[in-house]
């Protein structure tokens, strides 16, 4: 670079070497919250070897970019005759990772900018980009197009705090109009991906196996190797893989390395393969293969679990998930073991439901909204579906399997059924099913089940999939194999899969900056919503309310919206409210629809109930360059005995609805700790604030509703087959809670598994549990010994110490019929122990194994010896 200077005309010019120690970056213009377009020009920063650092503005910003352009095909010369060649040189972009030096911004800056460079001081910017070795321009890599349309069958959502985006977290920190372009760059090129893909095509292995607990006992090979070429993926699925007690409750597993070591010995030997990913929810495990050639084109691997077992902790039943990109296609593998028993349809159907809105990838770095299964390009969804035969007798199923009548086996098949009516799986394929049923086998044999249930046969075991491109070449069971009571599944998928054409990319990216440009100096964005003001009537504990508004984007030029955080908060809304989707990207003239969501969890309960909180909220809905439009969100909150201390319940002889809002606010206030309970015995407040009624009787022993509800399941539930270890229903669940909510019923309404399940949920929301924060540690330290641990309970308050007890005289009765209801002392112990002695909050996230552990052996002295005086 050659610098002339203007102020001195005989002086020498100043010569700058572009070599590796060359430094050029474009300083970030620090801009109000409502930008105003006009081409400022920009700033310019050059330091070359032992040369002090000069900043040179440039008036006209398309002259800078072309000045930064320039500078940048040097520099890349420059290291590419100093650094070796990558690999993989059809692809240009992935050159980044082999530049560590040249680029610190992430992937995702398309203009070469730091994601997080607008939230440093002006010092903290000029230091970082002191240290830079140089600014990039290139393209980024190609965007992944997002799924915009959300699936309908998703009626509910994650229930986890909303995401502060960092997105969101720049709208109230200097921002540059460079950085918000770059956004909307990424948007334009995925919507016109078409314009730079080809379909590649490639083999994907799919197989799924319920294992009964079992250890492999031969060779894999039979279902991972056949077919004569090479699959370049396996997706690999199991269920059952462990069926202790222990293993319900996300222990660690044995079996998980037995299973892997037997797969990585089974894949096909015309290939060499490489374990992407591997995840693992109690039995169920699954298992990403890709073949060595194809490593450098997968990306953005990530994993989730949802557990649909009581309570969501015991993961015995629910699912697994996988989700990458490879080359410019997004896949979601799911492995999903859904709930049991012939009659249990509807609760397989729930599972599924609660899988798709529990289900969600967070990006590594919050950049991006989180992704749910069904926003990618391709899903392959697998496992032990459960579905069953809707047909009583087995003698018959068999004479029809037999007779080789599958067709019409097959219309009485759940599945088909539930697909048809749309309730479960309806935007999934399957393939034509020619294989006989894969269950119930008796172990190590082909033989239908010969034990007293005498299981009717069913295609329990089953690959779906949804999405564009996906041809199955074959769809079959293993008949071969016979470690377990389920046949291995498996499917064989080409898929055709988007490859980027470079050159195409990048002319098309070169001709969206200029448009680009051009549009944001002429036009400011806007937006026109059809509401703005929300109210939410009688809401209730557990129970979603849904109100959606449009926002059409009626400016000439592409937008981008968020919701984002008030001055001084963190979220941009309260806990019980949630807005989907919570950003996004609008064409002229294009709508979108937003859901705001009131769900009142166990997380914001207490507070609603006591009156600390209310349904009020106003969301900030921002428009980069563009203006803040707010919505206001009010309603009514119907309080709740579940999220109500004990205390406070012990001392309402009438169902919380009944009492006046006054009584309940000075009911349910009570102190931050129990410090003050554990040592006298004092009521939390005194008499007098009470009304005549409450205040002349004694406080009860125990809440009435753990009265109602366990008194229900010791009189209708002992013999009840896998008590605790069954879901409720959600309707039932709703019910159950209204009705302990605003009476004293004589029967409780529902099954029993759902009756369990309250009590579960009631446990769970208590703001202090039956054992006080304050003990916990000292429970820990005591569990090895049964008279410690019975002093400990002394140190309760009355009513922890009534209720504890209480709770512990009715499992002992449970535990005497174990044969009938199949509780045992460990699953006992394990999941109430979660319940009756959870750590402190600001503990929880420390709890270690042995700490769970210990808090078992505690319980289990009293499960175990009675709770003598």
């Amino acid at each position: 670079i050659v610098i002339h200077s203007q102020e001195k005309e005989n002086s020498d010019p100043d010569y700058i070497p572009i070599n590796s120690r060359f430094k050029c970056v474009q300083e970030a213009e620090e801009t109000l919250l409502i930008d105003i377009a006009t081409n400022t020009g920009c700033k310019v920063r050059i330091q070359g070897d032992e040369t002090a650092e000069r900043l040179f503005e440039i008036p006209d910003e398309e002259r800078c970019l072309g000045f930064l352009s320039e500078v940048q095909s040097i520099q890349e010369a420059h290291l590419k005759a100093s650094l070796p060649e990558p690999k993989d040189s059809a692809s240009w972009h992935q050159v980044e990772k082999n530049l560590p030096g040249l680029l610190q911004a992430s992937p995702s800056g398309a203009l070469g900018f730091e994601d997080d460079f607008n939230a440093l001081s002006l010092e903290d910017k000029r230091n970082m980009q002191n240290h830079q070795t140089g600014s990039r321009r290139d393209p980024p890599p190609p965007p992944v197009p997002q799924n915009r349309q959300f699936h309908r069958e998703k009626e509910g959502t994650s229930r986890d705090q909303p995401k502060v985006t960092n997105t969101m977290r720049k709208m109230f920190l200097p921002s540059t109009q460079s950085g918000q372009r770059e956004g909307l760059i990424k948007h334009v090129l995925a919507k016109r991906e078409k314009a730079y893909v080809n379909l590649h095509n490639f083999r994907f292995f799919v197989g799924t196996w319920n294992v009964n607990g079992q250890s492999p006992d031969s060779s894999l090979e039979p279902w991972l190797v056949c077919d004569t070429e090479p699959p370049d993926f396996y997706c690999i699925g199991f269920q059952e893989l462990d069926l202790s007690t222990e293993a319900f409750f996300y222990f660690d597993s044995a079996k998980e390395q037995e299973w892997l070591a037997a797969v990585e010995k089974s894949l096909h030997p015309q290939a060499k393969y490489k374990k992407v990913q591997m995840v693992r929810l109690v039995g169920m495990m699954l298992l990403i293969f890709a073949r060595k050639d194809q490593l450098s084109n997968i990306r953005e691997i990530m994993t989730e679990s949802v557990g649909t077992g009581i309570m969501g902790k015991m993961g015995n039943k629910g699912g697994v998930a996988v989700r990458f990109v490879f080359h410019n296609t997004t896949f979601c593998i799911v492995n999903s073991h859904l709930a049991a028993h012939v009659e249990d349809f509807e609760r397989r159907n729930q599972d599924y439901k609660d899988i798709c809105a529990r289900m969600s990838f967070v990006t590594p770095d919050d950049s991006l909204p989180q992704l749910n299964i069904m926003k990618h390009d391709v899903v392959i969804w697998l496992g032990d579906l459960n579905y069953r035969l809707c047909l009583p007798d087995a003698s018959e199923v068999k004479s029809l399997i037999s007779k080789n009548e599958l067709q019409k086996l097959l219309t009485y098949d759940q599945l088909n059924i539930q697909r048809t009516q749309k309730k479960a799986f309806a935007d999934f394929t399957e393939g034509e099913i020619k294989f006989i049923p894969t269950y119930k086998y008796d172990s190590k044999t082909d033989r239908w089940d010969s034990s007293g249930k005498c299981r009717v046969p069913a295609w329990c075991d089953r690959i779906l999939w949804r999405g564009g491109n996906v041809n199955q070449l074959r769809y079959c069971s293993h008949m071969d194999l016979k470690t377990s009571d389920h046949k291995p599944v498996s499917t064989l998928f080409c898929i055709g899969v988007k490859v980027v054409d470079e050159q195409r990319y990048r002319k098309l990216f070169e001709d969206i900056v200029r448009i680009m440009d051009r549009m944001e100096n002429d036009f400011l964005p806007s937006l026109e919503l059809s509401r703005r003001e929300f109210e939410f009537e009688n809401v209730k504990f557990r129970q979603l309310q849904k109100q959606k508004f449009q926002i059409t984007n009626n400016g000439q030029v592409t937008c981008h919206f968020s919701f984002i955080p008030k001055l001084n908060d963190s979220h941009y809304c309260k806990p019980w409210l949630r807005a989907e989707p919570c950003e996004g990207y609008l064409e002229p003239d294009e709508s979108t629809d937003i859901s705001l969501d009131v769900y009142v969890s166990k997380d914001s309960v207490t507070l609603l109930n006591s009156g600390e909180d209310k349904i009020e909220d106003i969301l900030v809905l921002h428009l980069d360059r563009g203006k803040d439009y707010f919505l206001t969100i009010s309603g009514t909150y119907l309080p709740s005995c579940f999220g109500t201390s004990l205390e406070a319940l012990c001392r309402m002889r009438r169902p919380i609805r009944e009492v006046p809002v006054t009584k309940l606010i000075d009911l349910v206030s009570f102190p931050e700790t129990l410090c003050a309970l554990c040592h006298q015995e004092k009521s939390v407040l005194p008499l007098g604030s009470l009304d005549g009624e409450e205040a002349s009787g004694m406080p009860l022993p125990v809440p009435k509703e753990i009265w109602l509800l366990v008194d229900h399941l010791f009189k209708h539930a002992c013999h009840q087959e896998d008590l605790f270890q069954t879901p409720g229903m959600q309707e039932e669940l709703e019910q159950i809670i209204d009705c302990l909510d605003t009476n004293i019923p004589e029967t409780i309404p529902g099954s029993n598994h759902s009756v369990a399940e309250a009590l579960l949920i009631f446990l769970e929301a208590l703001p202090e549990p039956v054992i006080c924060y304050e003990l916990y540690q000292r429970c820990l330290d005591w569990s090895h010994n049964s008279r410690l641990c019975r002093q400990v309970i002394f140190q309760l308050p009355r009513c922890h110490r009534s209720v504890f007890r209480y709770l512990m005289l009715f499992l002992r009765e449970l535990l005497k019929y174990s044969e009938d209801n199949n509780v045992t002392v460990a699953m006992i112990a394990a999941l109430f122990s979660s319940l009756l002695l959870r750590p402190p909050p600001n503990l929880m996230a420390k709890q270690t194994q042995q700490d769970r552990q210990r808090a078992i052996n505690f319980l289990y002295s009293f499960l175990l010896a009675g709770d003598e005086e």
